[in-house]
């Protein structure tokens, strides 16, 4: 290896996990840029292709793909004690201010001047979910099989009410088959090769890491320490709250959803609102879209707006109580993150060893596919929540929040303002028009 680059230390690095936690906004594009820029192009600690190999097994995992690559390149400084703290300092921040904000929205949401704030906020979700459908169709939908699979997952979630983790399953069975049956279908791109001198940087695709490689002792033990910090939170709840159905729910239920979260948050969501606010009644949908907007300004991934999910069903099945919201928030927090510190400590040995799956990759693309109808399935949901404030035609449509939606997607869009900056503009949109009509 050579002497150029420097050697990072534990200290250093920390820093810099800190310093991510707080500015991490962006959503996955953003954060993983600001990985890039430091780790690779400032620090040099990491090369381009270790970063990329790095990158491309996240990107094949259930769960926000940012954290696990944080997590990953955080395992491959310092191995396990730099693997936890980059990825827990990657969603501290954002737990602390999002359980701030709940408590404040359940606390003063319901005073007319806020309220007005969320009803501004609503309609630049959806504009802001209509944008990430198209986004993530644009990368998906490469051929007529990738449009027949998204169109039959959409039939399958809006029509027949087939459950997400299903659709999931049954994508990646059919890709499998897909591939065995209809090779024709996939095609195997080559790969630019990145010319970089590997050598100026401190973990390159020539390093030696520690402890690469399936061994059976290691990989048994991983997935025991991951099986009995799982249970902890369950035991204790056992042995101490009289409430423990409760608790066990909302543990199996972010756990399950933890596994399933292929494709982003927003894939994910349509399950969680249809179990939490269909099925437990935890919330109602407006209050889902008020927790998207929450989640949208908050650093970290946005697969933390399932915190809220959490806080809002420990304040409601307790009586409206901030305490056992708030630690159902921090229940939802660990049972969502906690399988996606399992997959890179146990996988990311294993992965080292491997070069890019290409064939795994190509057929994975068709659940992607699915995700596409998924979240076309989730912008309907809530955008009829907007539009459409009694459920349907006949009690009116809400033209201020359809004008305020196009309007949003313009600005955002075509102009590309921020999408935090988009935010806090409909914040006191709805304010703005709030007061109009005090003073009309």
């Amino acid at each position: 290896m050579s002497n150029n680059p420097s050697i990072p230390s534990f200290a250093e690095a920390l820093k810099f996990w800190i310093k991510l936690g707080f500015i991490s906004f962006g959503g996955p594009a953003g954060q993983i840029a600001i990985m890039h820029e430091y780790l690779v192009e400032k620090k040099k600690w990491i090369s381009e292709s270790k970063f990329l190999h790095a990158l491309n097994y996240c990107m094949l995992l259930p769960g926000p793909e940012a954290q696990q690559l944080a997590t990953y390149t955080g395992w491959l400084l310092h191995g396990t004690k730099g693997g936890i703290a980059a990825g827990v300092l990657f969603i501290l921040p954002s737990v602390f201010i999002l359980l701030l904000l709940s408590i404040l929205y359940v606390t003063y949401g319901t005073i007319p001047w806020v309220y007005s704030m969320f009803e501004g906020l609503k309609p630049a979700v959806i504009a802001i979910v209509i944008m990430a459908l198209l986004k993530i169709g644009s990368k998906s939908l490469k051929s007529t099989l990738h449009y027949v699979i998204a169109s039959a997952a959409f039939i399958c979630i809006y029509f027949f009410h087939i459950s997400f983790p299903l659709i999931i399953i049954g994508a990646i069975l059919f890709s499998f088959l897909a591939r065995k049956f209809l090779p024709e279908k996939f095609s195997v791109q080559k790969t630019e090769t990145i010319e970089t001198n590997e050598k100026d940087y401190y973990i390159n695709k020539l390093s030696v890491i520690k402890g690469i490689g399936y061994k059976p002792k290691s990989f048994w033990f991983k997935i025991f320490i991951g099986i009995l910090l799982w249970s902890m939170p369950m035991t204790l709840f056992y042995i101490f709250s009289v409430q423990f159905e409760f608790w066990k729910t909302i543990s199996m239920f972010f756990t399950q959803a933890a596994f399933v979260t292929f494709g982003g948050a927003y894939a994910v969501l349509p399950y969680v609102a249809e179990v939490s606010v269909d099925k437990y009644q935890w919330l109602t949908s407006t209050q889902m879209i008020d927790g998207l907007a929450l989640g949208e300004t908050t650093p970290g991934p946005l697969i933390m707006v399932l915190a809220f999910v959490g806080f809002m069903s420990g304040f409601h099945h307790f009586g409206s109580s901030l305490l056992f919201g708030g630690i159902a928030l921090l229940v939802t927090t660990f049972y969502t993150f906690l399988p996606s510190f399992i997959f890179i400590f146990v996988g990311a040995p294993i992965i080292e060893r491997t070069q890019h799956n290409q064939k795994l990759k190509s057929a994975l693309e068709l659940v992607t596919a699915a995700v596409v109808g998924v979240v076309l399935n989730l912008t309907i949901y809530l955008g009829k929540s907007v539009i459409l404030p009694f459920g349907n035609l006949s009690g009116g449509i809400n033209y201020v929040s359809l004008l305020w939606i196009l309007i949003s997607l313009v600005a955002m869009y075509k102009y590309k303002v921020g999408m935090i900056s988009w935010i806090f503009i409909s914040a006191a949109f709805g304010l703005g028009a709030y007061l109009f009509k005090i003073f009309l």
